[in-house]
């Protein structure tokens, strides 16, 4: 399984999302899943990049990318502050936006769009968060 290093920076969001749609476009997946699972690497790279790396600038997103069996497996490792999704409450959709909490919208789109988001914190390894979604 291929480890891919991207640089923490934004302009490297269009990589992630081609290497994503390329080895889901090798698994079978249909173009709408394809854009779904681009939208969720987007998203996952941009919290790293705005919140785990808050403020560094030479900083590395570690990612794998590959299918087993059905499903597409995204792994994105990094070495920034840790962060635990499963606190971050869900968004309240119906609220004025002039109303709604900032953030969390990521991770409830990565949620929702992803059968299973995993994150797991460790000093030694790093943040290690994880996608997965099964060919439908």
């Amino acid at each position: 399984m291929p480890n891919y290093t991207f640089p923490a920076r934004f302009e490297f969001l269009d990589e992630i999302r081609d290497l994503v749609a390329q080895v889901a476009r090798e698994g079978g997946f249909s173009d709408k899943l394809i854009y779904s699972l681009q939208l969720a690497a987007d998203e996952a790279a941009s919290n790293i990049i705005e919140h785990a790396y808050e403020g560094v600038s030479d900083a590395s997103i570690y990612l794998t990318c590959n299918m087993q069996g059905e499903d597409i497996v995204i792994t994105m490792r990094d070495h920034g502050k840790p962060f635990d999704p499963s606190v971050v409450r869900e968004p309240d959709l119906k609220a004025d936006l002039s109303e709604r909490q900032i953030g969390g919208l990521g991770i409830y789109l990565m949620r929702k769009l992803m059968d299973s988001v995993q994150y797991e914190s460790n000093p030694k390894t790093g943040n290690l968060l994880t996608l997965i979604k099964r060919r439908g």
